[in-house]
């Protein structure tokens, strides 16, 4: 990427980093054309930079990691697959005339383990995201989902999936293909399958779209995705009649994966390169890889009637917390 393009996609809190960086580059192509030795200078710029970085990324709020979930940057399911699977066959279809390009799997081997991978696509550019319904699946695009873990389950390969869905696709067509019903049959069976099942938000999770294939025995974050039950734009709407309120709306939501983990919705979070994933996404992807493979291995030692029994129990205490007093709510 060249940095006229990498401009193009710079956040704010970003900007004073990026010019710093820029500044380095150009001391140190100077410094090359005029054959002056300015090690010293650009060692101590880059001490400065690393600094800088830390303090932003150490201290973001909870709008500008979602800022981040959102970066047309952002490694997306494909990128990942490719970067992380030593062979990779994407099947198609719904087994009832569509195939959703909004929600892509397929078997995949990884570390030498076979396995089913499942995941939302979003699109690079505008074109591309409307081709790809803006990662929003349809209907079918559950049932495609669906038809794969079945394929998984009955030939004994865990399931992975990658969530990053601002939501199901919520148009009337939807509805009337039955969107409620295809994501409500996922969440069913996914609680039934035998199979190890792990869950990772890589970007936006949001709402029922991202519950559809959200049902595992281990559910992952990467340090800067999210994962609510609404956006922080559509919550704000719904409760301020202002949807400018979306930042408010985003830090009472607990969306980010720290908040999470607090509240035990999640069961660990994955740590992304300094500057976030779309900075370095080979490292991010190296680094989900390794979290993968531990994960499958401590899934694999337990029995199939264990792993259904603890993801039963998972779920059952999502929604139960401490008040002030330490007494438990359950809703």
């Amino acid at each position: 990427m060249n940095k006229n393009e990498r401009r193009v996609f710079l956040l704010d809190f970003e900007k004073p980093l990026w010019e710093l960086e820029a500044r380095i580059e150009q001391i140190r192509r100077l410094a090359k054309e005029n054959n002056v030795d300015v090690t010293k200078q650009i060692t101590q710029l880059g001490n400065r930079a690393e600094n800088l970085r830390r303090e932003i990324f150490n201290g973001l709020t909870p709008s500008q990691r979602l800022q981040l979930a959102r970066h047309p940057r952002r490694p997306s399911t494909l990128d990942y697959i490719q970067s992380i699977a030593d062979e990779w066959i994407e099947l198609h279809g719904d087994r009832g005339g569509y195939d959703d390009p909004a929600l892509v799997g397929g078997i995949a081997r990884i570390g030498g383990r076979p396995m089913v991978i499942l995941g939302h696509q979003k699109g690079r550019d505008t074109k591309d995201n409307v081709a790809r319904n803006f990662g929003m699946p349809a209907p079918g695009g559950y049932r495609k989902a669906i038809r794969l873990m079945e394929h998984a389950n009955h030939f004994s390969m865990p399931i992975v999936t990658f969530i990053d869905t601002p939501g199901a696709w919520a148009g009337v067509e939807a509805e009337k293909l039955g969107q409620g019903e295809a994501i409500a049959f996922n969440l069913r069976q996914m609680f039934s399958f035998d199979v190890p099942i792990i869950c990772t938000v890589i970007g936006e999770g949001g709402s029922g779209g991202a519950l559809g294939i959200g049902v595992g025995d281990k559910i992952l974050m990467l340090e800067n995705s999210v994962y609510t039950v609404a956006t922080p734009e559509a919550c704000a709407a719904i409760l301020w009649k202002d949807a400018k309120k979306s930042s408010q709306a985003a830090t009472a939501l607990k969306i980010t994966a720290n908040d999470l983990k607090r509240l035990n919705i999640i069961d660990s979070i994955i740590p992304e390169p300094s500057g976030g994933a779309h900075v370095k996404p080979l490292e991010a992807a190296i680094i989900l890889k390794k979290t993968l493979l531990q994960n499958l291995n401590e899934l694999s030692s337990l029995s199939a009637k264990k792993r259904k029994e603890l993801r039963y129990e998972k779920f059952r205490k999502i929604g139960i917390f401490f008040d002030s007093e330490s007494e438990y709510l359950d809703y």
